[in-house]
């Protein structure tokens, strides 16, 4: 072979390499931009007209990837930000870690997946699957109130944990028989009064979905904890079981949650809450109802959540929804919230 040609095959070989592991491997960038505005009131509070970023479903930015490794193994990873489209701003408030939503590494094969970082808490994944608005942190009374109770309402017991868990490994089961299950644990690294641990098992079976979850919290304490709480703290039970089944007319959901905070004053919430989803045009119908009850050593709260809105699809990734929710609580006047918002994910 002449040198010109061995020039021009060894650069073709050259060139080709990428080509091979690009095959081998592949990574995308997704997110999702969320925008509502309206009149927002919770219970006790006064009226505020505003446009809000993240209310329908946080607005995030991620990138993720696999590698194939040989056999059914492959390397897995993701990188995923909250930010808040209304000001431009990273993560869900100040102060919120940049990586907040997920930033992890793994491997996937037919034993399941493993993933090592800040994964997505269990608990939290169980409680958007069986409500009518999902992850909504806004509309959802699941959410509200099984997960955010001292933003929505500072009367309220405090969940701890958050929606993702730093320094975490999560294993994920292969689907057998429509049953899965989820195992997660944080470690405290000597900064923290200990230890995380969590576990989901869920079941997809034609119409009918069911879970059960379960955590311990020994981390998560802020100086957005009541001192109920804080004082002489040493962990955070929750439980809950959830269940839907789809009529293909309507879809029903229905879930129940119990938290229990062992501290110098043991405390405890109790949290049920029903829903529907229809099918209505190119849209659904939503409702969701959830009622949350704090228990104090002298006293109780309670409080009471419905969300009625309609979600109508533009495309698969662009919809339009209307809403309405009213917001009680014990002692204090009753809130009301109107609101339209764009999603759009991409």
């Amino acid at each position: 072979m002449t040198h010109p040609l061995k020039a021009v095959a060894l650069a073709a070989a050259t060139l080709c390499l990428p080509l091979a592991a690009a095959a081998q491997s592949s990574a995308s960038i997704y997110g999702l931009i969320d925008m509502s505005a309206g009149q927002f009131q919770d219970a006790g509070a006064l009226k505020v007209k505003k446009a809000q970023s993240g209310n329908m479903t946080t607005s995030y930015l991620g990138f993720k990837g696999t590698e194939e490794l040989g056999g059914t193994i492959k390397a897995i990873f993701a990188l995923e930000t909250f930010y808040l489209a209304d000001t431009g701003a990273a993560g869900r408030f100040g102060g919120d870690a940049f990586w907040a939503r997920a930033a992890w590494v793994g491997l996937q094969g037919e034993f399941g997946a493993t993933r090592l970082g800040r994964t997505t808490n269990q608990f939290f994944v169980s409680t958007l699957i069986f409500n009518a608005f999902g992850d909504s942190f806004g509309y959802s009374p699941s959410i509200r109130q099984v997960l955010t109770p001292t933003v929505a309402h500072p009367q309220m017991l405090a969940f701890l944990g958050d929606t993702g868990w730093s320094n975490s490994i999560l294993y994920s089961s292969p689907s057998a028989g429509g049953f899965s299950f989820n195992l997660q644990g944080s470690l405290g690294e000597g900064t923290q009064p200990g230890r995380n641990v969590g576990a989901n098992v869920l079941y997809f079976g034609g119409p009918f979905a069911a879970t059960v979850a379960a955590q311990q919290v020994k981390q998560g304490i802020s100086g957005f904890t009541p001192a109920i709480q804080s004082a002489g703290f040493k962990s955070q039970d929750s439980v809950q079981v959830g269940a839907s089944y789809d009529l293909k007319v309507v879809k029903l959901f229905g879930q129940y949650s119990q938290v229990k905070t062992k501290a110098t004053v043991d405390t405890k919430s109790t949290i049920y809450g029903f829903g529907a989803s229809a099918p209505l045009g190119p849209g659904k119908l939503l409702a969701q109802y959830g009622n949350a009850k704090a228990e104090f050593p002298t006293s109780e709260v309670v409080s009471k959540t419905l969300t009625v809105g309609y979600d109508y699809f533009l495309s698969k990734n662009t919809d339009v929804y209307a809403l309405v929710m009213n917001d009680k609580l014990t002692g204090l006047a009753n809130g009301n919230t109107i609101a339209l918002g764009l999603k759009v994910k991409f």
